[in-house]
C-alpha cells in the first residue's frame, strides 16, 4: 500500500514561498485551484477515533476518493506524518458519496481550500489557502522532507503534522468561533 509521508507549515508569506520555492527548483505542476473534500465517518466517529479518513474530494473538475490509515508499526515519535494511502479517480463524487451514506457512513466534516502544486524531481509542495490561514505541506521521503525545509529555511519547530481537521479544531479552541466546517462560507474573510 503507498505510504504517505509529509509535514505541514504554516506560510505568513505565500509570494516569498513560491520565490524560494522556484530558487530551489521546483516548478509548478498544478495552477491554483479550488479543492472541496467531504470526510465521511460513522455516527460515533469512529474512522477519526482509529485516525483514518474516508474522503471525496473534488479538485478542479476531477473527483478522487481516498483512504488514509496508520501503517502498521507506526511510531508516534517520528517527526512526519506518515499515513498507508488508497485512492482512486472517480466519474461522480455525489454517487459515491450517496454509496457511502447508504452504508452507514455520513459527512462529518467538510474543509475547502485553494491549492497550488509545485514539485521537483523527488517530491511535491502545495500552497493551501485555506479559511483559517496559508499552509503549504512537503510529501515526499523523510530525508528529502528534511532536506527541502532547510532549503526553503523552514524552521524545525514549525513543522507540524496535524490533519486541517485537527488545525481546525485548535482554531476554533482559540477564537470561540462556532463554525462546524472549514469552509469559505461558514468562516468570511477577516475584514481589514
Amino acid at each position: 500500500m503507498p505510504l504517505e509521508i509529509e509535514v505541514k507549515f504554516r506560510v505568513p508569506d505565500p509570494a516569498a514561498l513560491t520565490r524560494r520555492l522556484n530558487d530551489a527548483g521546483f516548478h509548478e505542476e498544478t495552477p491554483r485551484t479550488f479543492e472541496r473534500n467531504i470526510l465521511y465517518d460513522t455516527p460515533d466517529r469512529r474512522l477519526r477515533a482509529q485516525q483514518t479518513i474516508l474522503r471525496v474530494r473534488k479538485y478542479g473538475d476531477r473527483w478522487i476518493v481516498t483512504h488514509k490509515c496508520l501503517p502498521r508499526n507506526y511510531d508516534p515519535a517520528t517527526p512526519h506524518k506518515h499515513r498507508e494511502e488508497t485512492e482512486t479517480e472517480v466519474q461522480d463524487g455525489e454517487a459515491i458519496g450517496q454509496i457511502f451514506s447508504q452504508l452507514g457512513f455520513q459527512p462529518a466534516f467538510v474543509y475547502e481550500k485553494w491549492r497550488t502544486e509545485f514539485s521537483d524531481s523527488t517530491g511535491h509542495c502545495v500552497l493551501d489557502e485555506t479559511p483559517i490561514g496559508v499552509y503549504a505541506e512537503l510529501e515526499g521521503p523523510s530525508e528529502w522532507i528534511d532536506e527541502t525545509s532547510r532549503k526553503l529555511s523552514i524552521d524545525p519547530t514549525a513543522l507540524i503534522t496535524l490533519s486541517y481537521g485537527r488545525l481546525f479544531d485548535q482554531w476554533r479552541q482559540d477564537t470561540g468561533n462556532l463554525a462546524q466546517n472549514l469552509t469559505f462560507n461558514e468562516i468570511p474573510p477577516a475584514k481589514s
